[in-house]
């Protein structure tokens, strides 16, 4: 053996050692991993076919070899590391020959660029990673992060550390907006490092929170990273866990965990939003603690103040902004939890519901039993056979079958009968409208308030009706015609009410990009739709977003943007309250209205899509956008393709199977995670993630997601490992991104020593998300997938 290694340690090293070459030379990265493998494969084909690389593997057909396997032992669960004094034979490390090798290479990376880049299903999920980076483009290019920088400093930088707060804080803020770390960062770079440097800052703190806020980005939903590991986390978790399921002699993963081995990316968005906050809560609290201890570097500033409206007391904002909110929403979950609040849907299943199985397969093999025994414990077992027991007594599982008129019109006279008086539709809009004349009162006590009382009255008006005049049955034509003179006061009172909050610089600067973040993420985390159409809202919100900022710089009027986000509005409540089905026999007079209502807003909001993408072509930020967005996912998906290929040439000769035999002789799954963790940490030093992503985790993901472990820890535990990586020196690529923009008195110096206690609070939120795993899984349990 050379250097007395396996001929397969040396084809590892030799393949890192050409990926890393190729990664330090400059050359583009994207074409850098696929140069790598190309190479990396002629190298050990060639010290292949002169004899020098041999492989030790175990000889199956020895004496030692067979007692094992006689005594019970899986031969999958047989290695040169659980059982080194096996027996060994010297075999090439391409078994076949590097031809044969070549050939398979070829065949499996067309293959694979037709499944995963192409056509494959997860192409789907990857189309939001193209919409997502032109939201975070677009917005960026829309000077957002300048507005809420500046706005944000004049919140918290009176306080110790204010303006490390308030960059925290927009960074949280550009992550669920934009998710793009290198514009976040070098915006803030640009923006706040010279007023922080100014304002007395050490240039530590000062670089360390910018870098380390900027890369919030990876974690807080809507994030790249996510999606990316996303697509990868439900193909590993399922293959993985369908090979436990065969090893343990089940048939399948749905028989023996009981459940489906599914994992999908708005299920990771949801177990990313709590991990996101803690982490940005750290960092605040860092910087805090830091301009406590050390008041002359971290000072208080008081920035020259803006338009805020009125001067209000605490009473005022106490009530106001507090007070009455807290009131509205307690007072309507009150209302709720009594039934005076719920749904008054009347729609019935033309069909009973079909019986309900077991909660376990009980019709299983021994091995099978006794290992789901195991996994689920004996009472869960006891419960399903006596579930089965039942089941089969009452002459098998009851099917579906289809009412008749007179039991359908039973059941939707039940459901009337049972509906509250008020319907959850009417109760949600109404309170976001007193939601707004409160926060309309507290902007601007001092001006009169009869407008926002006919508001006011307008909602109350609006609920008694409902009570009184609306019931269940009610067509949505006669509904609306009944609270329309209602909802116009309502509206009379919030045109007001956002008048007077149009002119206070907070709200004026956080409300937009704040109600495009809630469209998007609530979307996808409210289980409405998936990312890829949520990431297409969010590109088309923040285009529209940026015409109307657009405008307002040209001293053009947005009318056409504000009436084309109405008729948005317009669409999707035609949708919800109407049935705009025209395709079908008997269609209601009040459908075709609403359906051509409908469409009449979906044109105009097309309309005014097209006209902001004008706007912004003839004002010169389109076309860089486009051009960004198409740099951006091209690097992406060609650094797919090339992993891919670094990918197979690793698989040939045997390089995988190796690595993940290593990792499976360890006993203890809680000490293998350990390790794949601590291999990320350290290869987040050198490797971009999306290294990382398509290059490590592919290796390493059917032994991680093999286990117990929940799908959504590990991968929400990557994706903070990966994070790191854009901090740690010396290719940490938030730290070149704010070199490039940092003043010529900051030196990389000060950044490495100002990006480490970064470093050390990411080490810390992992320790807490290890030791505390709900604040990973609570979130997707309490949600709908």
């Amino acid at each position: 053996m050379l250097f007395g290694l396996d001929g397969v340690e040396i084809g590892l090293i030799i393949v890192f050692l050409c990926l890393f070459g190729g990664i330090l030379s400059g050359f583009p990265v994207a074409f850098a991993i696929g140069g790598a493998g190309i190479i990396s494969f002629g190298i050990i084909a060639a010290l292949d076919s002169g004899g020098i690389l041999i492989h030790q593997a175990i000889d199956t057909g020895s004496e030692a070899y067979n007692a094992l396997r006689a005594s019970g032992v899986r031969g999958d669960a047989i290695s040169v590391f659980r059982y080194p004094d096996l027996p060994r034979i010297a075999q090439p490390v391409f078994e076949r020959g590097w031809e044969v090798a070549l050939d398979r290479n070829v065949s499996f990376i067309v293959n694979r660029i037709n499944e995963r880049v192409l056509a494959g299903a997860s192409i789907e999920t990857l189309l939001a990673v193209l919409m997502f980076v032109m939201m975070g483009i677009t917005l960026e290019r829309s000077k957002i992060a300048n507005d809420l920088l500046t706005t944000m400093a004049r919140v918290f930088g009176p306080l110790p550390g204010g303006l490390a707060v308030s960059v925290v804080v927009v960074g949280a803020f550009l992550a669920a907006s934009t998710g793009i770390v290198g514009a976040t960062v070098v915006t803030m770079g640009l923006l706040s490092l010279p007023t922080m440097l100014r304002a007395g800052y050490s240039p530590q703190i000062a670089t360390g929170v910018i870098a380390a806020a900027g890369t919030l980005g990876q974690i807080i939903p809507p994030s790249i990273v996510i999606v990316l590991l996303g697509t990868l986390a439900g193909d590993l978790y399922s293959v993985a866990q369908e090979n436990r399921a065969l090893s343990v002699g089940c048939s399948d993963a749905l028989t023996y965990l009981g459940e489906p081995a599914v994992v999908s990316v708005g299920t990771l968005f949801q177990a990313a939003l709590l991990p996101g906050i803690l982490l940005a809560l750290l960092y605040a609290l860092y910087a805090f603690g830091y301009a406590l201890m050390n008041p002359s570097k971290a000072p208080a500033v008081q920035m020259a103040p803006g338009n805020t409206g009125d001067v209000i007391t605490r009473s005022e904002s106490f009530t106001w902004f507090l007070g009455v909110p807290v009131a509205l929403i307690a007072g309507v979950m009150l209302l709720s939890s009594l039934g005076v609040v719920g749904s008054q849907n009347l729609i019935v299943d033309s069909f009973t519901d079909q019986g309900q199985n077991a909660s376990l397969r009980t019709n299983v093999g021994p091995e099978c039993q006794a290992a789901m025994i195991e996994l689920h414990g004996q009472e869960a077992w006891d419960i399903a056979l006596a579930e089965t027991a039942a089941i089969d007594a009452a002459g098998g599982i009851e099917q579906s079958v289809r009412l008749s008129p007179e039991e359908i019109t039973a059941l939707i006279a039940e459901k009337e009968a049972d509906a509250a008086p008020i319907g959850s539709g009417v109760a949600t809009i109404f309170v976001i409208l007193g939601l707004v004349l409160a926060v309309a009162r507290g902007v601007k006590p001092s001006a009169t308030a009869a407008p926002l009382l006919i508001g006011a009255l307008g909602i109350v008006l609006g609920l008694l009706v409902d009570i009184a005049l609306i019931a269940p049955s009610t067509s949505a034509g006669a509904t609306v015609l009944m609270l329309a003179i209602p909802l116009a006061l309502a509206l009379y009172g919030c045109a007001h009410g956002a008048a007077r909050m149009a002119r206070n610089e907070i709200i004026r600067v956080v409300f937009p990009p704040l109600v495009l973040i809630v469209a998007v993420l609530g979307s996808i985390l409210g289980g409405i739709t998936n990312p890829t159409p949520a990431a297409g809202l969010g590109a088309g919100g923040a285009i529209m977003l940026a015409a109307y900022r657009k405008l307002r710089d040209q001293d053009r009027s947005p009318k056409i943007i504000i009436l084309a986000t109405l008729a948005v509005v317009v669409a999707i409540l035609m949708g919800i309250n109407f049935d705009l089905r025209i395709n079908q026999d008997g269609v209601s007079f009040e459908s075709w209205v609403a359906f051509f209502v409908a469409y009449a807003a979906y044109l105009y909001a097309a309309f005014g899509l097209l006209f902001g993408c004008w706007v912004l072509y003839t004002g010169g930020v389109l076309t860089p956008i486009v051009r960004e967005t198409a740099k951006v996912t091209s690097m992406v998906f060609t650094i797919l393709i090339g992993s891919q290929l670094l990918n197979l040439v690793v698989i040939s000769f045997g390089g995988e199977h190796y690595i993940q035999e290593f990792l499976k002789s360890f006993d203890n799954e809680f000490k293998v995670f350990l390790i794949v963790m601590l291999v990320l940490f350290v290869l987040g030093f050198v490797l971009d993630f999306l290294e990382i992503i398509y290059i490590v985790i592919p290796i390493v993901g059917p032994v991680i997601y093999g286990g117990t472990f929940d799908p959504k820890w590990v991968t929400i535990m990557i994706a903070v490992n990966l994070q790191t990586s854009f901090l740690t020196p010396p290719f940490g690529f938030a730290l070149f991104y704010l070199r490039g923009v940092a003043p010529k008195e900051v030196t990389t110096g000060h950044i490495y020593r100002g990006v480490f206690p970064f470093v050390l609070i990411q080490v810390v939120g992992l320790a807490i998300l290890w030791f505390f795993p709900s604040i990973v899984t609570i979130v997707p349990a309490l949600m709908p997938n």
